[in-house]
């Protein structure tokens, strides 16, 4: 078998099962010439016992518009959301804290996240996870902050919700 041309390379997050034609997944393939309903049926089946959970893809597209692709691990920020029950995080992770992870919930995040990581140790990826983790306003079991934040007077206004920009 010949050696195929690579003619592009995209990167997604969908839900598992719930690949379609519609944003973001039709127009990044379709751009690069591939068959859209085609790579919808294979991820959707690919991923179907993973419902409700979002699945970053590598599609890598080759001349013949043909394509492979890779699934990885969910991203930390949804598995640390997962695991706490929380909507969302903090927008002012700073001061504002939503929640705190165990050690060994860290440990778990960490186990499912290793494959995708630039790390040698489990102990490696927990630091990893925990800044992830710190930078949406979760506290690690056990863990002092690094630094104590000075509140001026425009970021007392917006945490009391009166300042321009009050995001929360």
């Amino acid at each position: 078998m010949a050696e195929k041309n690579v003619t592009g390379f995209v990167k997604l997050q969908i839900p598992a099962g719930g690949a379609n034609p519609a944003p973001p997944v039709g127009p990044a393939l379709g751009a690069q010439g591939v068959n859209i309903m085609q790579f919808c049926q294979a991820f959707n089946a690919a991923t179907q016992d993973k419902a409700g959970t979002i699945i970053p893809v590598e599609i890598t597209v080759y001349e013949d518009k043909t394509f492979d692709f890779v699934l990885k691990t969910p991203p930390a920020a949804f598995l640390i959301k997962e695991k706490l029950g929380l909507k969302s995080g903090s927008g002012i992770p700073q001061i504002r804290k939503v929640g705190e992870l165990s050690l060994d919930q860290l440990r778990e995040i960490a186990e499912i996240k290793m494959p995708d990581l630039n790390a040698n140790t489990i102990e490696a990826a927990m630091e990893i996870i925990a800044g992830t983790a710190r930078s949406m306003g979760v506290n690690i079991e056990g863990r002092e902050p690094k630094k104590e934040y000075v509140i001026t007077r425009r970021l007392k206004a917006i945490l009391d919700g009166e300042g321009a920009g009050a995001a929360e």
